[in-house]
C-alpha cells in the first residue's frame, strides 16, 4: 500500500460555490486495466480548484503531480455535476471530472492509496473470457423481477427495454461502451451498495434496495458512477483516437499492444484484423530490435509514430471485436 492526499474539500471559489476536480486516472498494467484509488479503494483522488490556475487542466495536473507524483500524460474533461446537494447546508457544489492516462508506478503523499483493477468495481465488464456467469446466474433474474414489480405497463416495457439494450439481450449485441448506462440501470433497480443512499447526481432515483453481494467495490458519493463515465469514454475513445499508445511503454509487440486494448474493452480483439487495422493506419513502426520474452521465436519490437497525430485528423484501432 502506497499513501497520497486524501479527497481535499472542495474550494470556496465565489458567492458560496465550490468547485472540485475528481480524477480517473488510468494505467493499464500487465494485460490489467487499473485505476488509482485512495481512502482504502473506496475513492477517486480529488482536489481543490484555486483561483490561481490558469485552467482547469492546469489545476488538476498541479495537484495530481503535487500528491502522487504521477506525471499526466493525456487527460480530457469528463462531466460536470452542479447538484445542490453535492455541499453543505447554502453551499452549491461543482464537481468536475477528468479522465487522465498515466504508467502505474509507486504514488507518495499524506493519505493510504493503490492501484486497482477497474474490473474490481464492475465485474459485470469483463467479457475477456466470456460473460461473466454473474450475469445469467443473479443480474438478469433480479432484473427481471425489477421490471415486472413496475407500476404499469408503460414502466414495464421501458424497463425490459433497457434491460435489453444494456445488457445485449433479444438478440442485441454487447455494447462495451454502455459502461455507465449499466451501472445506472443496476443502481435504480436497487441491486448495489450505493442504492441506500438515495438518488444519483440528475434525479434519478433508486428502487427500495436490495443490494446483492459480489456486486464490485462500492465508492463514497458517486465516485463510482463517475469511474463508470471514465471507462465508458475510454472504450469509446480508442475506436477512433489512438489514445491507447498513452498507455503504453516506449516500445512493445503487437500481442502487448493488442492485449492493452483487450484489456480497457473487456473483450478480445481478432488478432490478425487488429494488426492488419493497425498496418494499414500506419500507426506504428518497427524498431529493428526483438524481445525473447515471449515463450517462443523473438518478438519485433515497435514504436507509436507521434507525427500519425499531425499527418491525419482522426484515426484510431477500430477494436476488431471477436464474435467467436
Amino acid at each position: 500500500m502506497v499513501k497520497a492526499s486524501a479527497p481535499a474539500a472542495p474550494n470556496l471559489v465565489q458567492g458560496g460555490i465550490a468547485a472540485d476536480l475528481i480524477a480517473v486516472l488510468a494505467a493499464v498494467t500487465s494485460g490489467d486495466p487499473r485505476v488509482l484509488t485512495i481512502q482504502d479503494q473506496c475513492a477517486l483522488p480529488s482536489g481543490p480548484f484555486e483561483l490561481e490556475h490558469r485552467s482547469l487542466q492546469a489545476g488538476l495536473r498541479a495537484w495530481v503531480e503535487a500528491q502522487t507524483r504521477l506525471p499526466l500524460g493525456y487527460v480530457e474533461q469528463l462531466y460536470t455535476f452542479a447538484d445542490r446537494d453535492r455541499g453543505g447546508p447554502g453551499q452549491h457544489s461543482i464537481s468536475i471530472s477528468y479522465l487522465g492516462l498515466t504508467h502505474e508506478q509507486p504514488v507518495s503523499g499524506a493519505h493510504y492509496a493503490s492501484w486497482r483493477s477497474w474490473y474490481m468495481y464492475f465485474p459485470w465488464e469483463d467479457h475477456r473470457v466470456g460473460p461473466p456467469a454473474m450475469i445469467e446466474e443473479t443480474l438478469l433474474p433480479r432484473l427481471e423481477a425489477w421490471a415486472s414489480a413496475a407500476r404499469d405497463a408503460s414502466v414495464e416495457q421501458d424497463r425490459r427495454h433497457r434491460i435489453s439494450i444494456t445488457f445485449g439481450r433479444d438478440g442485441r449485441p454487447w455494447n462495451e461502451e454502455l459502461v455507465l448506462q449499466r451501472y445506472e440501470l443496476l443502481y435504480e433497480a436497487g441491486l448495489i451498495p450505493e442504492a441506500a443512499r438515495g438518488s444519483l447526481p440528475g434525479g434519478i432515483r433508486n428502487s427500495t434496495p436490495s443490494v446483492l453481494p459480489d456486486m464490485g467495490q462500492p465508492m463514497i458519493l458517486d465516485h463510482r458512477r463517475i469511474l463508470a463515465t471514465g471507462i465508458a469514454r475510454l472504450r469509446a475513445k480508442i475506436k477512433y483516437h489512438p489514445v491507447v499508445f498513452e498507455l503504453m511503454p516506449a516500445t512493445f509487440t503487437l500481442l502487448q499492444l493488442q492485449r492493452c486494448v483487450e484489456a480497457l474493452a473487456g473483450r478480445l480483439v481478432h488478432k490478425q484484423n487488429f494488426r492488419r487495422l493497425i498496418a494499414q493506419q500506419e500507426l506504428v513502426e518497427e524498431t529493428g530490435e526483438t524481445t525473447p520474452d515471449t515463450g517462443g521465436r523473438p518478438a519485433k519490437l515497435f514504436r507509436f509514430r507521434r507525427d500519425v497525430i499531425s499527418e491525419r485528423a482522426v484515426v484510431g484501432t477500430k477494436l476488431p471485436i471477436s464474435r467467436a
